[in-house]
C-alpha cells in the first residue's frame, strides 16, 4: 500500500546537560525510591485526590491516604526541611542582626590574640572558598543557568517540532482516503486475472497436455535436417578451403626461392616463414561422417500422418458438447459472483463516513494548527519573562558570590600579618567588609530562594515522578485503563467514548502501543465494532449457490478419441527410426576441432610483422601480399565453416539428448493416452466436475488472497497511526518531560544547591571577617615577654579603648 514517510522523529537527544539531568533523576529517586502505586483503589485515589484537587475524605479512604503519603513521604520530609529553612534562615538573621547591634555575636571591635589565629584565618578562609565558590557556582549557579538557558532554547525550538507533526497529521488524514481507493482499485487486477483464466479453454489442459511428443518429433525432424546440410555444407567447404590453402603455401614457397632471400639479411627470416609452411592446412575432416538420410526419411514417413490433425478432429468432434457446457450457467455464475463481491466492495466504501469524518478533523487540524501558531509568539513572550526572572534569581546568587569573592581577594591581598587588629590597612578591611556584605545579602535573600526551591522541587519532582517515569514505563496508560476510574459506570473508559460500549477490551495502553508500532488505525482502536469488513469480503457467501450448480453439470464426450491406431503406429515407428545408432562421438569429435591447425588470422599478422623485418623492396611487398590473401581466405570460408560446424553442434546433441530412453517416453505417451481415453470413455461427466471444482476453488483463491492482503494492509498499513503516537511522545515525553520538566528539576537542584550552601558560608564568612576588618579594640600587653594582661583604669574587662590613651599599636609597633 502506498504511503508516505513521516518527518517526527519523536525523540530527544539533550545533549551535555544530559548529564546534569540524570544526576537530578538519581537524586530525585533517592529522595523518592518507591515505585509507582498499584491497585484500582490507589490509582482511583490519585486521580481523584492529587490529579483533580478532591479533597473531600472519607473514612475508606485514611489507608489510601496513608499510603499516599507513604509514596510521597520523601517529598514531605524535604518540602518541610524547606519551609523551616524559609521560616528559620530569615528569623535567624534578623536575631543575629539585633544581637550584632548590642556588641555581642561578634558585633564587638575587638579580636582577642591566640596564637592559632593565622591557622584559623587560613581554614575559614578554605572552607569558604571551597563551599561558596567552587561548591556553589559550579553545583549552583551554573546547573541553575544552564537549565533556564536550555529551557529557553527548546521552547525556542518547538515551533519547528510542533509544525512537523501538524505536517505529519495532515499526510496521515490526506493518504488515507488514497491508501483506501488503492485497495479497492486493486479488486479489478484479482477480477481480470480470474476473467482471463475462465475465458481460456481449461478442457485442452486437462486432456491434451501428455502431447508435447508432437513437438519433439518436429524438433528430431528439424535437427536431422540441420545434420545432413550443415555435413553437406562442411565437407564443400573444408575441400575448397584445402584446395586454397594449397595454393597459397605454393606461391609462398616459390616467394621464398627468390634470390633475394639469400641475402644475409632476409635468410633466416625467410627459413622461419618456410618452415611454418606445414601449418597451413585444414585439421576437421568431415568426408569420413556418417549421414542421417534413413533416420530422416523414417521420421518423415511418421510425420505423413499429422497427429496434430488428429488433435484438431479430436477437438472437433468433442465441440457440439463442450460447447452446451460452456453455455451452462456455470460460466454466467462466475462472472456475476465476480462482478457482485466488486459492486458490494465499492458500495461499502462510499457508505463508509470516511470522508466526512477526515474532512471534520482536518478542520479541526486546521484551526488548532492557526491557534498554535498565533499563540506561540505569547508564550515565548512569558518564557522571557520567566527567563529573566530565573536570571535575576541567579544573580541574587551571584551578587552574593561577588561579595564573597571580593572579600577573600581584597582580603587576602591586603592581610599584613605584622599589623594588629586596630592598625591593619583599608584593603583588608574592605574584605572584611565585602564579607559581612554577603553575609548581609546572604540573609535577604536566602528565604525568597528557597521559596523558588520549594515550589518547584514539590511540582516538578512529582510531575517527574507521577507522570514522566509512568509515562515511560506504560503505568501511566494502566491507571487511565483502571476500571471505572474515568466514569464510575464504565469499564473501560476509551471503548465508552468510541463505541457506546465500555465493555470493548480497549485501552489506552494498547491503543497507544499499536500506534507506536505504525499499526493501521482499524487495528488499534478495533474499528470492527464500527464496522466489520470481513463481512464485506467474505467470497463463501456468494460461491454456495454455485457450487451446487456444479454438481448438476452433465456432459457427454463419448464421441471423443484421443488416438488412433494408426497414431500410435506412427508413434512406435518413430521410436525406432534409428536416431540412437547415429555416432554422435564421431560427429562430436569432428567438431571439437578447429578448422585449421593455425589460426590463419595470427598467421597472417605473424607473416606481415616479418616481412617488416626484411630490406624494403619486391620480397617485403609480396610477402604482405600473400599475409593479406590469407586474412581473405580466413573471412570469406573459414568463418561460414565456424558457423557451419556451431550449428551441426546443437543439431547432434539435441538429437543425442533426444535419442536416450526414446523407447520408454513413447510407451509412456501411449500408456497415458489409453488411461486418459478410458476416463474420457467412463467418466467424462464427473472429471469435467471434478475439474470445474478445481477451477472454482483457484477463483475463489484468488479472492482469499486478495481479502486477506486487504485485511492485513487495513490492519497495519492503511491509516498508520505512527502520527498520533509522535503527538503523544512530542506532547508528553518532549515538551512536558524533557523540555520542561528536567529543565525545571536542574534549575531546582542546582539554586537549592546553592542556597543550601548559604548556611556554612555565612558562618565561614562571619569567622574570616574578624581577621580582615579593622577592630576599634585590641589586647594589649605591658611586656612581649609576659603575657599577664594589664588592667585598665577603667577596669573594661583587661582592654583599652585607644583614642582614651591615645597609643597607637603599643606592643608590635
Amino acid at each position: 500500500v502506498p504511503a508516505k514517510t513521516y518527518d517526527t522523529g519523536a525523540y530527544h537527544e539533550p545533549g551535555a546537560i544530559g548529564i546534569l539531568f540524570k544526576i537530578v533523576h538519581a537524586f530525585l529517586y533517592l529522595v523518592q525510591p518507591n515505585s509507582f502505586p498499584q491497585g484500582k483503589q490507589i490509582n482511583y485515589f490519585f486521580f481523584k485526590h492529587i490529579f483533580v484537587f478532591d479533597v473531600r475524605f472519607s473514612e475508606k479512604n485514611v489507608v489510601l491516604t496513608l499510603q499516599a503519603i507513604y509514596y510521597e513521604i520523601g517529598f514531605i520530609v524535604s518540602a518541610a526541611l524547606g519551609l523551616l529553612f524559609i521560616l528559620l534562615l530569615p528569623l535567624v538573621g534578623l536575631c543575629f542582626c539585633m544581637c550584632r547591634c548590642c556588641d555581642n555575636c561578634g558585633g564587638e571591635m575587638h579580636q582577642r590574640q591566640k596564637k592559632n589565629a593565622d591557622c584559623q584565618r587560613s581554614c575559614f578562609a578554605t572552607f569558604l572558598f571551597v563551599a561558596s565558590l567552587i561548591i556553589r557556582q559550579v553545583v549552583g549557579v551554573l546547573c541553575a543557568y544552564a537549565a533556564n538557558q536550555h529551557l529557553t532554547n527548546q521552547v525556542r525550538g518547538a515551533k519547528k517540532l510542533v509544525n512537523s507533526n501538524f505536517k505529519d497529521l495532515k499526510i496521515f488524514l490526506n493518504d488515507t482516503p488514497a491508501q483506501i481507493d488503492y485497495l479497492v482499485s486493486q479488486y479489478n487486477t484479482t477480477k481480470d486475472k480470474a476473467l482471463s483464466d475462465l475465458n481460456n479453454c481449461f478442457l485442452t489442459k486437462v486432456f491434451f497436455k501428455k502431447f508435447y511428443i508432437l513437438a519433439a518429433i518436429r524438433e528430431t525432424k528439424e535437427a536431422l535436417e540441420n545434420v545432413s546440410v550443415s555435413v553437406e555444407v562442411l565437407q564443400e567447404g573444408t575441400e575448397r578451403l584445402h584446395a586454397n590453402l594449397t595454393d597459397v603455401k605454393m606461391h609462398l614457397s616459390n616467394t621464398l626461392n627468390d634470390s633475394a632471400c639469400n641475402a644475409a639479411q632476409a635468410a633466416s627470416t625467410c627459413n622461419i616463414i618456410r618452415n611454418s609452411l606445414s601449418q597451413l592446412n585444414i585439421n576437421a575432416n568431415f568426408s569420413g561422417l556418417p549421414g542421417v538420410s534413413s533416420q530422416l526419411a523414417k521420421v518423415n514417413d511418421v510425420l505423413k500422418t499429422d497427429l496434430s490433425s488428429l488433435v484438431q478432429k479430436v477437438w472437433k468432434n468433442g465441440l457440439m458438447d463442450y460447447s452446451q457446457y460452456r453455455q451452462s450457467n456455470f460460466f454466467h455464475n462466475i462472472k456475476s459472483v465476480l462482478e457482485s463481491i466488486g459492486s458490494n466492495i465499492t458500495t461499502f466504501t462510499k457508505t463508509l463516513p470516511v470522508q466526512k469524518i477526515l474532512a471534520d478533523l482536518m478542520v479541526y487540524l486546521t484551526q488548532s494548527e492557526a491557534y498554535v501558531q498565533d499563540y506561540f509568539p505569547v508564550v515565548e513572550q512569558y518564557d522571557f519573562y520567566r527567563w529573566l526572572g530565573c536570571l535575576i534569581l541567579c544573580c541574587m546568587v551571584v551578587l552574593i558570590l561577588v561579595f564573597y569573592y571580593l572579600g577573600l581577594l581584597c582580603g587576602t591581598c591586603g592581610y599584613d600579618k605584622h599589623a594588629s587588629p586596630t592598625t591593619r590597612g583599608c584593603i583588608s578591611n574592605t574584605g572584611g567588609n565585602f564579607l559581612m556584605a554577603g553575609v548581609g545579602f546572604s540573609f535577604l535573600f536566602s528565604w525568597v530562594l528557597m521559596i523558588v526551591v520549594v515550589l518547584t522541587f514539590v511540582t516538578g519532582g512529582n510531575v517527574e515522578k507521577l507522570v514522566c517515569e509512568p509515562f515511560e514505563d506504560k503505568n501511566l496508560f494502566k491507571i487511565l485503563d483502571t476500571p471505572y476510574l474515568l466514569n464510575q459506570h464504565w469499564k473501560n473508559y476509551l471503548a465508552g467514548i468510541l463505541f457506546k460500549n465500555p465493555n470493548v477490551n480497549l485501552t489506552f495502553e494498547k491503543v497507544y502501543s499499536d500506534c507506536k508500532e505504525n499499526k493501521g488505525i482499524y487495528t488499534s482502536l478495533h474499528l470492527e465494532y464500527l464496522f466489520n469488513i470481513n463481512e464485506v469480503l467474505n467470497v463463501s457467501m456468494y460461491t454456495e449457490d454455485v457450487a451446487l450448480k456444479i454438481e448438476h453439470i452433465q456432459i457427454n464426450l463419448s464421441k471423443i478419441i484421443l488416438l488412433d491406431e494408426i497414431g500410435k503406429e506412427n508413434l512406435l515407428n518413430f521410436s525406432s527410426s534409428g536416431i540412437d545408432g547415429i555416432d554422435f562421438s564421431a560427429y562430436l569429435t569432428e567438431i571439437n576441432k578447429s578448422v585449421t591447425k593455425v589460426d590463419l588470422l595470427s598467421f597472417a599478422n605473424d607473416l606481415e610483422a616479418r616481412a617488416d623485418q626484411l630490406p624494403k623492396g619486391a620480397l617485403e611487398n609480396a610477402l604482405k601480399g600473400h599475409a593479406n590473401n590469407i586474412r581473405m581466405i580466413h573471412n570469406q570460408q573459414v568463418v561460414p565453416l565456424e558457423q557451419a560446424m556451431s550449428t551441426l553442434n546443437q543439431s547432434i546433441r539435441l538429437l543425442k539428448r533426444t535419442s536416450s530412453e526414446l523407447m520408454v517416453k513413447v510407451k509412456n505417451v501411449i500408456s497415458a493416452v489409453n488411461a486418459a481415453q478410458n476416463l474420457i470413455n467412463n467418466n467424462a461427466s464427473q472429471v469435467i466436475v471434478q475439474e470445474t471444482k478445481k477451477y472454482m476453488d483457484t477463483i475463489v483463491g484468488y479472492f482469499e488472497q486478495y481479502t486477506e492482503w486487504v485485511k492485513e494492509s487495513i490492519a497495519m498499513e492503511v491509516a498508520a497511526c505512527k502520527p498520533i503516537a509522535n503527538v503523544i511522545d512530542t506532547a508528553v515525553d518532549i515538551f512536558l518531560c524533557s523540555y520542561i520538566t528536567d529543565s525545571v528539576n536542574t534549575f531546582w537542584f542546582g539554586l537549592g544547591g546553592s542556597s543550601m550552601f548559604l548556611i556554612p558560608a555565612i558562618i565561614f564568612a562571619v569567622k574570616l571577617s574578624k581577621y580582615y576588618r579593622r577592630m576599634d579594640t585590641e589586647d594589649v600587653y605591658d611586656d612581649v615577654k609576659n603575657i599577664p594582661m594589664k588592667i585598665t583604669e577603667n577596669g573594661n574587662n583587661g582592654y583599652h579603648k585607644e583614642h582614651l590613651y591615645g597609643i597607637h599599636n603599643p606592643v608590635f609597633t
